[in-house]
């Protein structure tokens, strides 16, 4: 019976405290100018893409350029290729690549261009050219012979 007494008074200070500490801060936001609202709303911070000038600071300049085929797998391709996520082939897996390579390259640089199964158009990355596409395939095929 007493643990029940002093449970409740301990839930009662509690209630207590929280609501001087919602009134104070009802009051305060009463009293807040508009600089002070704004200044609590403002964004914590500011996204800067590649290629944008970012509060004055520039950048990481957009490489130029067309990128060889390893830079084209390391950067899409890889995240698939070296795990078999989808259902992809692995890198290096001659038996699994030696059917596909049955069907011919240009039939694989059309899967690699206009995506098969699991595997979106250029690797899900459309800014790739139709050229940067071909070399990473040719990469890839050459590093899985």
């Amino acid at each position: 019976m007493k643990q029940r007494i002093q449970v409740s008074r301990i839930l009662a200070a509690a209630a207590v405290l929280g609501f001087g500490v919602l009134m104070a801060l009802q009051v305060q936001a009463r009293n807040a100018t508009p600089e002070q609202i704004a200044e609590r709303l403002k964004p914590s911070g500011e996204l800067c893409l590649q290629g944008m000038d970012c509060g004055g600071v520039a950048a990481a300049p957009v490489a130029a350029g067309p990128k060889s085929g390893d830079q084209v797998y390391n950067s899409v391709c890889m995240a698939c290729h070296n795990t078999g996520a989808a259902g992809a082939p692995k890198k290096g897996d001659v038996a699994a690549w030696s059917t596909r390579l049955a069907q011919g390259v240009d039939t694989l640089y059309d899967h690699s261009l206009n995506g098969i199964r699991g595997m979106p158009a250029k690797g899900g990355n459309p800014n790739l050219s139709d050229a940067e596409v071909k070399a990473a395939v040719d990469y890839l095929i050459e590093a899985s012979r």
